[in-house]
């Protein structure tokens, strides 16, 4: 599992006992320190990195998270290119969940003095599907939604069937 702005760590334990293993990724280095100094556990792989540039070769993960992180993004493109490149590094069937919270007053205060780019559940079925997902789904809770989308399993399909056919026709 690859968990997308792990911060210093407040979800990573209960992801692991989702996930036999948690690639833990934090942009910040302040941040990462304490990740690192709160889970030793070896099943957890804190990384310092960006979430609209992921360090991981394609298909490297059978599911992802991003909880509360996609609103720190500076702009909408980036937050479209992390979508990109959470769908890039998933593997063929695999799992995107997000949470955030709304675009409310409560929330610009709160991140006075850090960015906040309010993700919109209204805009989030076109701009993942432009990404490459499918089975998008939004559910509203108080104070936020969460977002559920899966990459494609029938690429492998596709691409067994286009050989199939290839090899047919010659």
């Amino acid at each position: 599992m690859l968990e997308i702005g792990a911060g210093c760590g407040p979800a990573t334990g209960r992801l692991l006992k989702l996930a036999p293993k948690v690639t833990s990724l934090e942009y910040d280095a302040r941040s990462l320190g304490k990740l690192k100094a709160k889970h030793h556990d070896a099943a957890i792989a804190p990384l310092c990195g960006d979430a609209a540039t992921l360090p991981f070769a394609d298909a490297s993960f059978s599911s992802a998270v991003a909880i509360l992180v996609l609103h720190h993004l500076r702009s909408k493109e980036l937050q479209d290119r992390a979508f990109e490149e959470v769908h890039r590094v998933l593997r063929p069937g695999g799992s995107f969940f997000a949470f955030e919270i709304n675009d409310a007053w409560i929330h610009r205060v709160g991140h006075y003095k850090s960015t906040f780019t309010p993700v919109t559940p209204g805009s989030a079925f076109a701009r993942l599907t432009r990404a490459g997902f499918s089975k998008i789904s939004v559910d509203f809770r108080r104070g936020g939604f969460r977002l559920a989308a899966r990459k494609a399993a029938e690429e492998r399909s596709r691409d067994r069937a286009l050989a199939v056919a290839g090899s047919a026709a010659t």
